[in-house]
């Protein structure tokens, strides 16, 4: 009879461990994935919207408006001016505020946006239909994601 209150005994103490065990949680391939994630780049569209207006003729602004925690290249912006589509862009005037003076871990002294910046450009003629603005520029997110160098284009109406 000594032996079946010993027996229970180890029963209980193995039923109060699995039991204190079940309260914590274990970790699981999707916990240990969540803690150690990078971040995820921001789609272009999302990361550095833009708009471009007409405010006269052969005048147009581009207006960026960069996501929380990305910037913009002021180095890389360039406009240029497509007659027809298939013709040789000719680059055009475009004015640019100052951006913020900064070390950057790619390419060291630069200026950068941070907030909303307008360009506004001067075309040398009114476009005729069919004429394209091209719009270049590039930018990155603080935590270290640099977008690669973009072209884009943007048909005028005269």
């Amino acid at each position: 009879m000594r032996t079946i209150p010993l027996t229970l005994s180890i029963i209980a103490l193995g039923l109060l461990a699995s039991w204190g065990n079940a309260q914590l949680p274990s970790p699981s391939i999707n916990s240990f994935n969540q803690q150690n994630q990078s971040p995820m780049p921001l789609p272009l569209h999302e990361a550095f919207p833009y708009y471009v207006s007409e405010l006269g003729p052969g005048q147009y602004r581009v207006t960026f408006n960069p996501a929380s925690g990305h910037y913009l290249y002021r180095h890389a912006f360039a406009f240029a001016m497509q007659l027809e589509p298939g013709a040789t862009p000719e680059e055009i005037s475009y004015a640019i505020p100052d951006g913020i003076k900064k070390t950057d871990q790619f390419f060291g002294q630069i200026e950068a946006y941070y907030n909303q910046v307008v360009v506004d450009v001067n075309l040398p003629t009114v476009p005729r239909r069919g004429a394209l603005l091209s719009i270049e520029y590039q930018g990155c997110a603080e935590w270290g994601f640099c977008y690669p160098p973009q072209k884009a284009s943007f048909e005028l109406a005269p």
